[in-house]
């Protein structure tokens, strides 16, 4: 049988340094997360962030979740449209990861200019060419949780493009190879 533990006066927190060192102890995947603004201007303008927060939640339906940081551009962006797209990175998209990562970067225009992509038929996104796979999306649950937002997608299409390459993981900081 369980019971709830007892309440206690005071309810003890890591404090933010342990927190990020202990959970830089886990190797995530990197992503680049894109969604398309059509209020950006005559063609829309297109976003883009790199996360390492970004999991599968549901096989039926087919769910992922990724987390933004409240108040930032995507934030504000996937408040207003509902559909957004993933890239799964491989090592040879280091620099891409890096770039998309940077705060106070060039614009996000300017980057995706520099970046070999397409556009996704579902969510309109810009897709990283030689991604290990990407995922199309709609979203399904946006839920507040600390200083960021958690978004639930469905997945409208998923496809794996780079099969073959090997995953870029960042680990302690910094991005890694796998082996």
């Amino acid at each position: 049988m369980y019971s709830s533990p007892q309440p206690t006066a005071a309810v003890p927190a890591a404090t933010p340094d342990d927190f990020r060192a202990a959970l830089s102890q886990l190797a995530s995947g990197v992503t680049l997360v894109t969604a398309h603004d059509p209020e950006g201007g005559a063609d829309g303008e297109d976003a883009g962030m790199t996360a390492t927060s970004f999991l599968s939640v549901s096989l039926e339906p087919p769910l992922v979740l990724v987390s933004v940081r409240q108040d930032s551009r995507m934030d504000e962006l996937l408040s207003r449209v509902d559909t957004w797209a993933v890239s799964l990175l491989g090592e040879e998209h280091r620099t891409i990861a890096s770039r998309f990562a940077m705060k106070g970067r060039l614009s996000d225009r300017l980057l995706f200019a520099d970046t070999p992509h397409h556009r996704g038929e579902f969510a309109n996104a810009p897709l990283i060419e030689g991604a290990l796979a990407t995922v199309e999306c709609r979203t399904e649950q946006r839920v507040a949780a600390g200083d960021h937002a958690l978004l639930i997608g469905r997945v409208l299409a998923a496809r794996v493009p780079g099969p073959d390459s090997r995953p870029l993981l960042y680990l302690r900081g910094g991005y890694r190879k796998l082996g």
